[in-house]
């Protein structure tokens, strides 16, 4: 660890506000750090668009494998640590850089499940140069619907489905439903090998039914799935077209899943349109999507750019009344 503290810089002038406070003036910049348990995502951005959708400066991802073990030993392993905070440190660097004068860095499933949550967020803080806060599952799915939504005529016909790594969220307008499973540990759990046996893919859809039958999800008529999950499938089965928009029938997902589980790691990571670190936990997450439509008697999903972090730099960004 001690070459990243060596890298570190020093702490910035910004200042750091609740997000429900914070008002700024039109051009200032925000910026959101999502800690997931699979990957670190960046968004800066701008405020002063006449729609009201904020500016883009900066989105960045990087894969990290954060929540790797926690599932399994219940604490985030010193690797992941260094892997991450790496990430950080490049991440404040740009936010310093850019100019952000409000900064919000979120960790989720991976971080609130381990025993050394503590210790890894005040790491995170020192790396990139900011508070780093562990939130809930309720508020990670309340910040997914609002990013998500935001330009949606009638969200609340939205059920928003957020797939990570350590967990999934089903989200309404009025409900958040989180079940403690995601591509990493469902994985972990049941698909360590490439190719996955037929065996390794009935157990892993087999423990996704169950836990949403023990937490049914809200449905509504429509579903938007969010997060690097679902544009990683769109990536994979509309390459080299963008994914947001993307409309996904559970067809597609089972015969892609059924695809991805003969191939091996290496096949997977030279899928065109989809991130090679993301290639060891993409049938997991494949599973999960499938498992989430069929638990909202659903039998498509529309693909969403916007998520978590959009909705935090909204916040962080909102003017008076809005």
């Amino acid at each position: 660890m001690g070459g990243l503290r060596a890298e570190r810089p020093p702490p910035p002038a910004f200042q750091f506000l609740s997000p429900a406070l914070a008002q700024l003036p039109e051009g200032a910049r925000a910026a959101a750090v999502d800690i997931g348990s699979n990957s670190v995502r960046l968004l800066i951005a701008q405020a002063g668009a006449e729609d009201g959708e904020p500016a883009e400066a900066v989105r960045r991802e990087r894969v990290t494998g954060l929540g790797s073990e926690v599932d399994e030993r219940g604490r985030i392993s010193r690797e992941a640590m260094e892997r991450t905070g790496a990430v950080l440190v490049e991440y404040g660097e740009a936010i310093r850089r850019l100019g952000a004068e409000r900064v919000r860095a979120v960790a989720t499933a991976a971080v609130r499940r381990a025993a050394n949550r503590e210790e890894f967020l005040e790491r995170a803080a020192g790396w990139l140069g900011a508070p780093a806060e562990c939130i809930t599952g309720e508020e990670e799915g309340r910040l997914a619907f609002a990013g998500a939504t935001f330009s949606h005529p009638r969200p609340e016909r939205t059920t928003v489905v957020d797939i990570g790594g350590g967990s999934v969220e089903f989200i309404t307008v009025d409900e958040t439903v989180s079940a403690d499973i995601g591509s990493v540990s469902l994985s972990e759990r049941h698909l360590p090998d490439h190719p996955a046996g037929p065996e390794r893919i009935i157990a892993a859809k087999m423990t996704i039914a169950a836990l949403f039958n023990r937490h049914p999800p809200p449905a509504r008529e429509q579903v938007t799935g969010v997060a690097g999950t679902w544009t990683s499938l769109a990536s994979i089965l509309v390459h080299p077209a963008p994914p947001d928009g993307t409309r996904l029938g559970l067809t597609d997902l089972l015969e892609l899943i059924d695809r991805l589980a003969g191939m091996t790691l290496r096949e997977k990571r030279e899928l065109p349109g989809l991130n090679p670190d993301r290639a060891p936990v993409i049938l997991g997450g494949a599973i999960a999507a499938a498992g989430a439509l069929q638990a909202l008697g659903r039998t498509e999903a529309t693909v969403s750019a916007r998520d978590l972090l959009d909705g935090v730099v909204r916040s962080l960004l909102a003017q008076p009344g809005g």
